[in-house]
């Protein structure tokens, strides 16, 4: 899969820090003014479901969804058109009390003219990735 197109580029490199623990790697792709939605909508994770905005909100989801857990990423197929990308994707969540989940989702990854991403946003089910948590 090419990373030349630049969300496609901006997700590898998402996928990349958040598998490597590197947080200011990956603080460092988003625009000052990005929003992540993850799950898009209401959710235990984002209750109103307005998504994460901005620096300071984005380094909270980190440091809470991110930080605790080591999150392994399947991509099964990828379409980038325009300034943007959408990931068909298996994430493999193990956590720190020794519990793992899968989360079946697509994520699209949107950047501005200068390859920053602005929008991150999970298409998935909260209940269906909870119906997976079991022992690692």
């Amino acid at each position: 899969m090419s990373e030349e197109h630049p969300a496609r580029a901006a997700s590898m490199k998402s996928r990349a820090a958040v598998m490597a623990k590197r947080k200011e790697d990956w603080l460092a792709l988003f625009a000052p003014d990005a929003v992540i939605e993850d799950p898009v909508g209401a959710s235990p994770i984002d209750p109103v479901g307005d998504g994460h905005r901005g620096a300071a909100a984005i380094s909270a989801f980190w440091d809470k969804q991110i930080a605790p857990a080591t999150i392994e990423f399947e991509v099964h197929h990828s379409w980038a058109c325009g300034m943007e990308c959408a990931n068909v994707l298996t994430l493999t969540i193990r956590m720190p009390n020794g519990m793992k989940a899968r989360c079946d989702g697509v994520f699209t990854y949107k950047v501005n003219d200068a390859g920053k991403l602005v929008s991150l946003r999970g298409h998935w089910e909260f209940d269906q990735m909870m119906a997976t948590i079991g022992p690692a």
